[in-house]
């Protein structure tokens, strides 16, 4: 039974997150440098069984696309031409990034380690967005 595994998008950097075995829970995985994107989930994919990818998909707050949609299903077009065997996932990404940061303060992160240049809000993004889809599912 393959886990499942979530994107969150950046122009530098993509946070990415993954289910347990069982599905239940989100977990923070990992901040690739976008360019590097590819490369990381082939690598992964050897290592571990993922059957679904979700991708976080960015809207404004009015529901049209912002400048980043775009770039989120050019990659959704890629990973099904890459991975054909797995599911691809859009889901709504919007307000993941100020949830992500009131979380990290909520358990007691220090500024530092909040501080975009280090991942770890990105990588928490996905964890957001993954957590989402598994209460959709």
């Amino acid at each position: 039974m393959g886990r499942i595994l979530a994107i969150d998008l950046g122009t530098k950097r993509t946070g990415i997150a993954v289910t347990d075995s069982l599905k239940m829970l989100a977990n923070p995985l990992e901040t690739v440098e976008t360019g590097k994107l590819i490369d990381f989930l082939q690598s992964y994919f050897q290592k571990e069984d993922v059957e679904t990818i979700v991708l976080g998909y960015p809207k404004k707050l009015d529901g049209r696309d912002n400048e980043m949609t775009p770039r989120v299903i050019s990659l959704k077009d890629r990973l099904s031409k890459l991975f054909p065997e797995k599911k691809i996932v859009l889901v709504d990404e919007r307000f993941t990034s100020k949830m992500a940061m009131q979380t990290m303060i909520s358990m007691g992160s220090k500024k530092k380690d909040r501080k975009e240049k280090t991942g770890n809000l990105d990588k928490v993004s996905a964890a957001i967005i993954l957590q989402s889809y598994l209460e959709q599912i």
